[in-house]
C-alpha cells in the first residue's frame, strides 16, 4: 500500500522573520527598533543575495569596547549563509574566497577598526575589495601563473559582508551600509547568557528555515523594484532595495516596519557622518558667518568658526581650523563657473586680505548644504547659539567683519 505523500505547510515569512528577530533580541541590545528590524532583514538577505544588484555592508560600531558588537556579530554569523568570520585578512585571500565553488560566503568582519584605524594604510586593497565587492558587477584583475606564464583573471568579490569595529570606517565603506551604533547597556538592559554549545543549534535551525524560504521567493525578489520611502535615493536607495524587497516579500506588518527603519537609520547615519565635514563647513559658513554678507575675509572666519562651541573646527586632527585647512576642505567643491573655491584678495579700507565671496560659494551651498532656515534672516539670527557675552555667533561675526574694517559703526561688505 502506498504511504500518501505529507504536503508540507508553506513557510510564513513575516513569522519567520519575526523569529529572527525575537532570537536576537534574546542576545542582543540594539540602540532603537528600527536596527532590529534592519538586522533581521539583513539576515535574509544575505540568503539571496544572488537575487540582488547591491548587497549592502551592515556595521556594528561603537566609540567604546563592551557595546555588544561582537556579540551581534556572532549571532549573525548563526543565521546567515556559509559564515567566514575574521579579525584579518588579505584581499587576494578573500577573492579566492568568493570565487570558490561552495557558493557565496558571508564575510564576518571583527576589530575592523585595526584594518581602517589610522595605521591601516596597507589595507587599501581590502578597502577595495569591501566597496567592489558591494555591487554584483564588482571584481578585481590579477595576473594568475608562475614565471613569465601569466594570464589576466577577473576574481569576483560579491559577497554579504557584516562588520564590528570602534569608531567609524572610511565614508566609502560608510556609504555602502547599514549603520547601527551599539552603546554599552544600561543597568535595567539585561539580556540572555549566550552559550555556544547550547544556543548555536537554535540558531542553525532559523537558519535553515530562511534559507528554505528564501527558496520559495527567489523569483519574486529578483524580480522585485520595492517603493522608496519619500526622500530615499541614490545610493541609500541601492543599500535599501533588497532588504525592502525581502520586506515586501514577507508581508504582515514587514514593508512598513522596514520603511520606517529606513527612514530612520538613513537619518541617523547623516547625523553621525564623520565623512560631511565638508558640508558642514559650507552649511556653517552660510547660515552662521556670512549671514548675508558677500564677501568675509579668512581671518574673521576663522574667528567665527573657532567661536561655535557646537562645532569641530576646534579640534581638527588635534588642532584648531586654519586657513590652510580652510582652504584645503573648501577647494573640494567649485565655484558657478567649475572652479576650485579660492581665497581671494578682498578690498577694505584697513587693507587687502585674503578671503571668500559669497559667488563663489553659492553653488555648492544649493547643491550640498540642506535647506537654510526659513526664519527672516532676523529671526535666524536671534536663534542661534549664543557666545561669550550674550552674542550670537552670526552678531560676534558682524562685530568682527566690522572691526576688520576699522569701523565698528559701518558695515564694510554689502549684504545679498
Amino acid at each position: 500500500m502506498n504511504a500518501t505523500p505529507t504536503t508540507v505547510p508553506p513557510i510564513d515569512g513575516a513569522t519567520l522573520l519575526s523569529e529572527v528577530e525575537a532570537f536576537h533580541r534574546r542576545f542582543n541590545v540594539f540602540p532603537t527598533e528600527a536596527a532590529y528590524v534592519a538586522v533581521t532583514l539583513w539576515d535574509a538577505h544575505a540568503h539571496l543575495v544572488d537575487c540582488f544588484e547591491t548587497t549592502p555592508r551592515i556595521a556594528f560600531l561603537s566609540p567604546e569596547p563592551g557595546s555588544g558588537k561582537s556579540r551581534a556579530l556572532e549571532i549573525v554569523e548563526l543565521l546567515t549563509p556559509r559564515p567566514v568570520s575574521t579579525v584579518s585578512a588579505s584581499a587576494n585571500a578573500l577573492y579566492r574566497l568568493v570565487d570558490s565553488a561552495a557558493g557565496l560566503p558571508t564575510v564576518l568582519f571583527d576589530e575592523v577598526d585595526t584594518i581602517f584605524g589610522p595605521k591601516a594604510g596597507a589595507d587599501e586593497a581590502l578597502r577595495g575589495f569591501l566597496n567592489a565587492g558591494y555591487r554584483r558587477i564588482g571584481g578585481a584583475l590579477r595576473c594568475v601563473g608562475e614565471g613569465s606564464n601569466q594570464n589576466a583573471q577577473v576574481f569576483g568579490s560579491y559577497c554579504a559582508v557584516a562588520m564590528a569595529g570602534l569608531g567609524s570606517l572610511p565614508d566609502t565603506v560608510l556609504t555602502r551600509s547599514v549603520i547601527v551604533r551599539m552603546r554599552k547597556r544600561a543597568p535595567n538592559e539585561r539580556v540572555e547568557p549566550y552559550r555556544q554549545r547550547i544556543h548555536e543549534k537554535q540558531g542553525h535551525e532559523l537558519r535553515d528555515q530562511l534559507a528554505a524560504w528564501a527558496d520559495t521567493i527567489r523569483d519574486q525578489v529578483a524580480g522585485a523594484w520595492p517603493e522608496m520611502p519619500d526622500g530615499v535615493t541614490d545610493r541609500p536607495a541601492d543599500v535599501w532595495e533588497p532588504l525592502l524587497a525581502v520586506a515586501d516579500a514577507a508581508g504582515g506588518d514587514w514593508p512598513t516596519r522596514a520603511r520606517t527603519a529606513c527612514l530612520e537609520l538613513i537619518d541617523a547615519s547623516h547625523d553621525n557622518d564623520e565623512a560631511s565635514l565638508g558640508v558642514r563647513l559650507l552649511t556653517d559658513l552660510r547660515d552662521r558667518v556670512f549671514c548675508g554678507a558677500d564677501r568675509v575675509p579668512t581671518a574673521v572666519i576663522l574667528e567665527c568658526l573657532l567661536a561655535m562651541e557646537d562645532a569641530p573646527w576646534g579640534d581638527l586632527d588635534d588642532k584648531p581650523i586654519n586657513s590652510r585647512a580652510l582652504a584645503r576642505l573648501l577647494a573640494q567643491y567649485v565655484t558657478p563657473a567649475n572652479k576650485p573655491i579660492k581665497p581671494r584678495g578682498i578690498r577694505t579700507p584697513a587693507g587687502t586680505p585674503k578671503g571668500y565671496y559669497a559667488d563663489d560659494l553659492t553653488d555648492a551651498w544649493i547643491r550640498y548644504c540642506p535647506p537654510p532656515p526659513e526664519e527672516s534672516a532676523t529671526s535666524a539670527t536671534s536663534a542661534t547659539p549664543q557666545v561669550s557675552g550674550g552674542e550670537s555667533v552670526a552678531e560676534t561675526a558682524t562685530g568682527i567683519r566690522n572691526n576688520a574694517a576699522g569701523s565698528a559703526t559701518q558695515p564694510t561688505f554689502a549684504t545679498r
